[in-house]
């Protein structure tokens, strides 16, 4: 396993926000209609009580929240971290992004260095940071090579299991989950939406390595290198997708040969029918610049290819300073939530 491992380790990064007590009060939305504004109040004892005409209306006026757990499954138990933005309303579901870690790494590492979680108060989602047991890997890599002796069925499984056990105590709207991977955690992450396409509307693959490259951790090290033909993905159901796929890839990248984020985007090209459009160069202000490139069957986007010029292993445009991130490439993070919003608001119409 440790030749699987980056060449240099990383220490977790402890983020500045610490786990907070939910607040018990509650705030009132300034009315916004009619019906709202007729909601009586009555006082007592000084404090103002609402009426059940005023309750759509009340949102928990809570500090955002970061949390530990562990859900159980067939494949095992899974310990992650869950980020909830402040001020989620009683009846709303939020989009979940589900972040799968690299090696060296752990669900405080990865959020430090992508800052997600800043990004999800924002934008007002969850995220969900499932952990790799260091029993199962003493670099904390996921196995997802290990497609041969079942290892990385069963963890992309225990993934499954995490992202249930969140819809089911947490307020997420089972039609909003992407998946978001770096490196070995994209890996994992290609293996989860192959196995179970309906549950996901869109994948993000960082500097990672696509399913059934790799079998064992002989044959991982050969993809690793780019020495791997890509094996045609299986067949769907009728009328079954892939959730859509974004590779963000560096062109410098010394772990994963970029030639990786070619295969594994014409892999899905190639189950949905689709063809590679023309390439463009994107490029905001000093960061690097990016070459992008589409994948449609018949205007339906399939795949985006991200080619990052002068990116290494690392996260682009990741906060400066941490291990397996870099400032200087475009803003992945953002690039990725925007990808994610662009399929919600398709499957919406």
């Amino acid at each position: 396993m440790a030749r699987l491992a980056f060449r240099t380790g990383a220490k977790s990064m402890k983020l500045a926000m610490r786990s907070a007590k939910m607040s018990r009060k509650l705030s009132v939305v300034k009315p916004t209609s009619a019906r709202h504004s007729t909601a009586k109040r009555t006082l007592t004892g000084g404090a103002s009580v609402l009426t059940a005409k005023s309750e759509s209306t009340l949102v928990r006026a809570t500090r955002p929240q970061w949390t530990t757990g562990m859900a159980s499954g067939v494949s095992g138990a899974r310990r992650y971290r869950l980020y909830k933005p402040s001020g989620v309303r009683r009846s709303e579901r939020l989009p979940l992004v589900v972040m799968l870690h690299g090696c060296a790494q752990d669900a405080q590492a990865l959020a430090a260095s992508t800052q997600m979680n800043r990004l999800a108060q924002v934008e007002h989602f969850m995220v969900l940071y499932p952990e790799q047991d260091r029993l199962s890997n003493l670099q904390n890599c996921w196995n997802w090579y290990a497609t041969r002796a079942g290892r990385a069925q069963r963890e992309a499984d225990s993934v499954a299991s995490a992202v249930d056990h969140i819809c089911l105590t947490q307020p997420v709207d089972p039609q909003r989950i992407v998946l978001v991977g770096l490196s070995a955690g994209a890996g994992l992450a290609s293996l989860l939406a192959v196995r179970q396409p309906e549950r996901f509307q869109a994948v993000v693959m960082h500097s990672g390595i696509g399913p059934g490259m790799a079998s064992s951790s002989a044959t991982a090290l050969s993809a690793m290198r780019g020495r791997r033909v890509a094996v045609p993905l299986a067949p769907l159901v009728a009328g079954l997708h892939l959730p859509v796929l974004l590779v963000i890839q560096g062109s410098v990248d010394p772990i994963v040969a970029p030639s990786n984020g070619t295969q594994v985007a014409q892999l899905w090209a190639d189950r949905e029918g689709a063809n590679a459009g023309r390439s463009r160069t994107v490029q905001r202000g000093k960061r690097y610049p990016a070459m992008i490139t589409d994948y449609r069957n018949r205007g339906r986007l399939v795949a985006t290819l991200c080619s990052v010029n002068g990116l290494g292993h690392a996260w682009s445009g990741g906060a400066p300073g941490l291990p397996y991130s870099d400032p200087k490439g475009p803003d992945a993070s953002r690039m990725a939530w925007s990808f994610m919003k662009k399929q919600f608001a398709k499957s919406a119409k």
